[in-house]
């Protein structure tokens, strides 16, 4: 039995049967994320979920670093010169400090960022391995904002962790 969780449009979850792999589909902003690889390792994608969701539970993230900014163009910003031979040190700290959805294989494919914004979060996701753009070329250069209550967002983070751990027998009530 699936569990979804969440809305698509603007965050979402599908997980499959638990086991070592599990079948997991992430949805933001509309996207399917997990289009590339949607097989997860299951004690692995679940401590990341779950660390994810402990750190903003706990009031963690940071706001948009760049004064007058949109998300969109900060997310740009942040990931310019990601990797580059002249980026800096302190260029590689803040582009780490907001990078989100490191989740491991299945959350590979996107480039996103995490800002936390009062009681919401602000996540930037783009796509950028050369494949995906060739087959989905609307993706190409798109950088996709979704705006979500933190509690929710924690929420579903939390419900997938759980889903994850649930014997087959409890996820069909």
């Amino acid at each position: 039995m699936n569990v979804l969780l969440g809305d698509k449009s603007r965050f979402a979850a599908e997980v499959g049967e638990p086991g070592p792999l599990c079948r997991v589909d992430l949805w933001a902003a509309g996207k399917w994320l997990t289009c590339d690889d949607n097989m997860a390792y299951v004690p692995q994608f679940r401590r990341d979920v779950l660390n994810a969701a402990t750190w903003l539970r706990s009031g963690e993230g940071s706001s948009l670093p760049f004064a007058g900014l949109s998300a969109e163009a900060t997310h740009r910003r942040l990931w310019q010169r990601a990797g580059d031979d002249d980026e800096s040190e302190a260029d590689r700290q803040l582009s780490s400090r907001f990078r989100f959805l490191l989740w491991g294989p299945t959350t590979d494919n996107v480039v996103a960022h995490l800002f936390r914004e009062r009681d919401h979060v602000v996540i930037t996701l783009e796509f950028w391995r050369e494949e995906h753009l060739f087959t989905h070329p609307e993706d190409a250069g798109a950088v996709f904002v979704v705006e979500i209550p933190a509690e929710e967002f924690i929420g579903i983070l939390e419900g997938i962790a759980a889903a994850l751990d649930a014997p087959s027998s409890e996820r069909r009530s």
